[in-house]
């Protein structure tokens, strides 16, 4: 049976890779600074532990038998508000928390490194320029902090990698949605917030959006993302991988497929508010050549998400 640690499990990527790996049969520790916010982990231990500490992250490694592959994916981050609001903290906690999961893993003598990047790291892009490879992202030009900061941390993985012989693994993850995932409270990404802001509001009624709706973007269903980390994890490529759906559409596209899935008819409010980037483009050959392709569309995807996060707002606004 395989060992794997999981960090970052109590957050919605990790959490869904932590029930991925148990029914592939592995025994899986989870690990994060809090607990699992939607009902128990499907790991076989759950540890609340601060990774940003280096010796927090030692006893987050020690298993009996040793560890046969780490999945790090523990990171302070959330959607464009929390990016563009808490940029010292986000450069902060994650540059600690990932060089201290690195130091710990070679010391720890892992077998496998999983690190989770993101497209962050790319420049901003035209509507319609041509894909992006993963060698693109030099020269590096992020438009905000936390891709710097990804961008620092694949460099640091790979540098430990080579030095001590250790197998690392990047992926650099696209905007992801699904349910269990954060929608409220500040931190959560364009699908999710949509998704809540349509279920709170009456059919005929309007919702706020930032920007002017054109900015474009490409959406991952949780459960493809979670099949790329698998195959990236496992397979003998080495380098960062684009991890994403070929689809992209505009914001409006997006409220248009939210409110067409509930079932609404509601206008759109265009405030002020961060957007990012104009536009991100990926090619996704290096993953595509491991039999990887993103099997949702964005219509797919988000007839799975609203449900749930739907049932979320009425719990949440039922007077007991």
């Amino acid at each position: 049976m395989k060992r794997a640690v999981v960090c970052g499990a109590g957050g919605f990527v990790a959490g869904h890779l932590v029930k991925r790996l148990r029914r592939d049969g592995y025994w899986v520790r989870a690990v994060d600074i809090v607990a699992r916010p939607y009902g128990p982990s499907a790991a076989d231990e759950y540890l609340e532990l601060d990774l940003r500490d280096l010796l927090a992250c030692e006893q987050a490694l020690r298993v009996d038998d040793g560890v046969d592959e780490v999945y790090q994916l523990a990171a302070d981050m959330g959607g464009m508000g929390f990016i563009d609001s808490a940029e010292c903290e986000i450069m902060r906690n994650n540059a600690l928390i990932n060089l201290n999961m690195i130091d710990a893993a070679v010391r720890s003598r892992v077998g496998r490194y999983f690190f989770s990047s993101s497209v962050c790291i790319y420049r901003d892009m035209a509507v319609g320029e041509a894909a992006l490879t993963e060698a693109d992202a030099y020269p590096a030009l992020p438009d905000n902090e936390y891709g710097w900061e990804k961008l620092y941390a694949e460099r640091t993985a790979q540098a430990y990698g080579r030095r001590f012989g250790l197998p690392v693994r990047i992926a650099r993850f696209q905007n992801c949605y699904g349910p269990e995932g954060t929608w409220t409270g500040g931190r959560e990404k364009a699908p999710a917030a949509i998704c809540r802001k349509v279920a709170e509001a009456p059919d005929g009624g309007t919702i706020d959006v930032w920007g002017d709706g054109t900015a474009v973007r490409s959406y991952i269903y949780v459960d493809d993302l979670v099949e790329g980390i698998v195959a990236t994890t496992t397979s003998d490529l080495e380098g960062p991988m684009n991890i994403g759906s070929s689809q992209y559409v505009s914001v409006d596209e997006l409220v248009a497929t939210v409110t067409g899935v509930a079932g609404k008819r509601l206008a759109t409010n265009h405030v002020d508010g961060p957007v990012g980037v104009r536009s991100r483009n990926f090619s996704h050959a290096r993953v595509e050549s491991l039999g990887w392709v993103a099997r949702h569309s964005l219509r797919d995807g988000i007839e799975k998400t609203y449900p749930w996060i739907a049932e979320e707002v009425r719990r949440a606004t039922t007077v007991v």
